[in-house]
């Protein structure tokens, strides 16, 4: 009778994800999006792959759903997280962007597995007031419009940074904006703030914020020594980037609206002045520049409303094409100004070995993935020394193992996030990169994050 139940329920939900959110991406996703006269685009040569993806999920659910019924809910959680790696394939099959609607979709209605296993306890970390399970967390740029912020934090990242958003609502750079590099473990991106806005991101947050109210009046979520556990939307912590319109002339404007519609739903903000799909956007990383904008934006959060939690941290996220005088000054502002954190860094419009040897590198864009690690890596070094380690560095790119995790954190990272290797391998590259983080710090002879942090360099 159990197994009847489960393969029901398991039926059901292959009903709704293979026909409402196939159909949904398919003929009609992307109409937020479109520029032409409406007419729904034309996907070519997708019945058969879709003929072929519906068996390999109709096999993968009802064999699901018969082994969920005769073990633990850990074990099962572990046996979903496989499971994903045999979808992977099919995906690939896909134009990127709609292989990306598509994993948003899916996560937005909990179509991916649920992390049910705790955190080994070595990776839990305390910043800003704040217990983070782990410091693996997701990058923005995957979950732009906040619409699959619960299914992404239940994978077990530690934290999901969402964005950027922007004021006004815009569809980005014209499409194809998205390319593989997948020989290398690589992407190229110019999707240019594609974005609904920061009212439509706003409406969302809000019905996570007030789950996250509920749950907390039922259950305390603080900790014995008085670190809250969790964050505004629920056991992960949850950071918003914001950006400016493509067309804006008032930048600081931008973020300030950014500030004062999102800070409350949020556990930590990001200013990005650097991506490189954005004129002029870069410019704001220099002294002068950024140290008015980040004052503006500092001054709007302080003057709203805030209870005993007190104003969101605020981070500054910063290319890794930077010179040596451009870090000092970086460096000089976010001390001067007390800055909670930088992320280090964005995608990068250089193309090393061997990338530039490839047609798909007279792409523009911002390159991502493996090549850019060793880049964004040497910068986050650079940034932990001038910083002296009082500013919480965020390590992001090119991270798609634990080992590679590692030696962020080693470089000066307290936290780390990926994505591209996310978008390759999918969910199951999360409990992955956490159990060989883990085993690295013990191997090592560490008993915390926190005693790894920039253990390269002090």
């Amino acid at each position: 009778m159990a197994v009847m139940v489960a393969m029901r329920s398991s039926w059901s939900i292959l009903k709704y994800a293979l026909y409402k959110e196939w159909n949904q991406v398919f003929h009609g996703g992307f109409r937020r999006f479109s520029t032409g006269t409406g007419a729904t685009p034309k996907i070519p040569h997708t019945s058969k792959r879709g003929r072929i993806f519906t068996g390999t999920m109709l096999g993968l659910v009802i064999a699901g759903g018969a082994y969920v019924s005769t073990v633990d809910e850990a074990t099962f959680s572990g046996w979903l997280f496989s499971a994903t790696k045999l979808v992977n394939p099919f995906f690939a099959l896909l134009d990127p962007e709609t292989a990306h609607r598509l994993a948003i979709a899916a996560a937005a209605r909990g179509l991916v597995p649920r992390e049910k296993r705790p955190d080994p306890p070595i990776l839990g970390v305390e910043v800003w007031g704040r217990k983070f399970s782990n410091p693996i967390g997701l990058a923005a740029g995957f979950d732009k419009n906040a619409e699959a912020v619960e299914g992404l934090l239940g994978l077990g990242y530690g934290f999901v940074e969402v964005g950027s958003v922007t004021p006004v609502p815009q569809e980005g750079n014209p499409k194809p904006r998205v390319f593989r590099i997948p020989q290398e473990g690589a992407l190229i991106n110019r999707y240019g703030f594609n974005s609904e806005g920061i009212v439509a991101v706003a409406k969302r947050l809000g019905v996570q914020h007030g789950k996250r109210k509920l749950q907390e009046t039922s259950t305390p979520a603080t900790s014995s020594n008085g670190v809250k556990q969790g964050g505004k939307a629920g056991p992960g912590i949850l950071g918003v980037n914001i950006g400016k319109n493509k067309t804006s002339e008032d930048a600081a404007a931008d973020y300030v609206s950014g500030v004062h519609t999102l800070s409350q739903f949020a556990d930590y903000l990001v200013i990005n002045v650097s991506s490189p799909n954005t004129p002029g956007l870069r410019k704001l990383q220099g002294r002068k520049q950024l140290k008015d904008l980040v004052k503006k934006v500092q001054a709007a959060r302080d003057d709203m409303q805030w209870g005993e939690d007190g104003p969101p941290p605020l981070l500054v996220k910063i290319a890794p094409d930077l010179t040596k005088e451009d870090l000092e000054d970086i460096a000089a502002v976010a001390l001067t100004l007390r800055l909670d954190g930088l992320i280090i860094s964005n995608t990068t419009i250089s193309r090393p070995e061997p990338i530039n040897r490839l047609p798909v590198a007279q792409e523009a864009g911002g390159l991502s993935g493996k090549p850019l690690f060793k880049l964004s890596t040497d910068i986050l070094k650079e940034m932990y020394l001038l910083t002296r380690g009082k500013i919480t560095l965020i390590g992001c790119g090119g991270v798609s193992s634990g080992e590679d995790a590692y030696k962020k954190i080693r470089a000066g990272a307290t936290l780390v996030e990926l994505y591209t290797a996310f978008a390759y391998e999918g969910p199951a590259i999360v409990p992955r990169l956490k159990a060989e983080l883990a085993k690295c710090l013990e191997r090592d002879g560490f008993k915390s994050v926190h005693e790894a942090v920039g253990a390269d360099y002090r």
